[in-house]
């Protein structure tokens, strides 16, 4: 069954696009806030509601008499845009820094992998003599010797192979 509602005029069923007519409020007489006698006031409730309410008059409170600013106030007050300031100075020297920084950061890893590959290729190579060490020929030694007089004098030497 359609859903039906009724008007004043008629009690045919809704049809589709056809207006519905609502009942409407009961309209209460509106005052003027000049009208309003003392202790009430136009309130709104927490539903959302506006009505009137007898209010308590608010006691009358002096003004409270002017404090001197304390010194811990004007020092952070003082101190604070010096230390911004602080930061930004710091901000724009890292971002002209940062290529240098970046720079050096490889040059730091090529001397990691420099001293790595210094550490590791007498191991490596001691490694290799020993497993093809069985006929292989004898090491070779040399051995220089060289003399030379005075600071300027001309060297002189003797190379022995063994």
């Amino acid at each position: 069954m359609p859903y039906e509602h009724t008007t004043a005029s008629t009690t045919e069923p809704a049809r589709y696009g056809d207006p519905i007519h609502y009942p409407t409020a009961v309209q209460q007489p509106v005052m003027l806030p000049a009208e309003l006698p003392p202790g009430v006031a136009m309130v709104t409730l927490p539903n959302g509601y506006r009505t009137l309410a007898y209010t308590h008059p608010q006691p009358l409170t002096p003004a409270p008499a002017a404090q001197p600013v304390p010194a811990w106030a004007k020092t952070t007050a003082l101190l604070a845009p010096t230390v911004g300031g602080g930061i930004a100075a710091a901000g724009f020297g890292i971002s002209y820094a940062a290529p240098g920084l970046i720079a050096m950061t490889e040059a730091l890893w090529a001397a990691i992998a420099l001293i790595a590959a210094g550490t590791l290729a007498p191991l490596l190579l001691r490694t290799t003599r020993r497993a093809s060490g069985r006929g292989a020929a004898p090491v070779q030694h040399v051995t220089q010797h060289i003399t030379a007089s005075g600071m300027f004098g001309r060297a002189t030497g003797t190379l022995n192979n063994r």
